[in-house]
């Protein structure tokens, strides 16, 4: 059974764009497009509220599946479009439903005057608990975004793609991380941008200033480690363009900055658990909350 991409459907402006991305994307792919409205069951108690309306909530939102599904048939021809409504704990239904997933997408609402979004808390949950990639789209978003502008400076779906930014952690890298942004960037046809942002350590941060040389040394090593890093992919690749940045400094301030001129953002998850439970890491979160182009968050070990 082929995979599919899948996308949580709610009825919000932010779901509409994540479905229309998702639409596009499974273009990309050949893969069909499944629409999942999550409907969660109202607790016995609340249930027996006469003015509450329960069931005529649920038949309501039925058809937010349904007509999505309908409008993307219309505007993607040709494109595998199914469309269903499921039953639980939203998060949890979400999870499960990537099984069979190649990828999921969700809506994030756009931070209005910063730029960036507001991942919720099902977003967050789900993305600290998936096993495949989550992509995260604003509010707002549209084909034309993810493109260079004309000659004129007209944003246009009719020209290249912007190029698509990896975040990369040279100290942990991950060949599906990796292997995730390449595979992006060579089906838009453009090309990747490798981030991996440094800062000294803590010897040379609390300790005397280090010189420039030193500094210099630093820069050089890794620089040299990321390029190594990435030699197997770049021969797997050799028709995609990379340009590797390794600047000092935040990560997270650098691929959010990167993302004012990128298609899509990618960057890792580490699966890990402690007793507080599931968590997705400073970098990512901060990419998450401020990034202007979808994020594409992809679980590793």
């Amino acid at each position: 059974m082929p995979r599919t991409v899948t996308v949580g459907l709610d009825g919000s402006a932010e779901s509409r764009a994540a479905a229309e991305w998702a639409a596009r994307e499974a273009q990309l792919l050949g893969l069909p497009l499944k629409l999942v409205q999550v409907w969660e069951p109202v607790p016995p108690a609340m249930a027996e509220a006469p003015l509450l309306g329960a069931e005529t909530h649920r038949y309501r939102t039925e058809r937010i599946p349904r007509e999505t599904s309908a409008g993307i048939r219309l505007r993607h021809p040709g494109l595998d479009v199914t469309g269903e409504q499921l039953s639980g704990p939203p998060a949890e239904v979400l999870v499960g439903a990537m099984k069979d997933a190649e990828l999921l997408v969700l809506g994030s609402r756009a931070l209005g005057g910063i730029g960036g979004f507001m991942v919720g808390s099902v977003g967050l949950s789900v993305v600290a608990h998936a096993d495949r990639p989550v992509v995260f789209v604003r509010a707002g978003e549209q084909a034309a975004d993810e493109h260079e502008t004309d000659p004129v400076g007209i944003p246009s779906a009719a020209t290249p793609f912007r190029p698509v930014v990896l975040g990369l952690d040279i100290e942990h890298p991950d060949d599906g991380l990796i292997g995730f942004a390449f595979a992006a960037a060579a089906r838009r046809g453009t090309s990747l941008r490798v981030v991996h942002g440094w800062n000294l350590p803590a010897y040379y941060a609390y300790g005397p200033s280090a010189d420039l040389e030193q500094h210099g040394a630093l820069a050089l090593r890794e620089s040299t480690a990321l390029t190594e890093v990435l030699r197997p992919w770049t021969e797997k690749f050799p028709v995609t363009e990379v340009t590797e940045e390794c600047p000092y400094g935040s990560p997270a301030n650098h691929l959010v900055d990167a993302s004012r001129r990128a298609s899509l953002v990618v960057v890792g998850r580490r699966a890990r658990r402690s007793p507080l439970g599931a968590h997705i890491g400073s970098v990512t979160h901060a990419v998450l909350h401020h990034s202007t182009a979808p994020v594409a968050v992809v679980s590793h070990g």
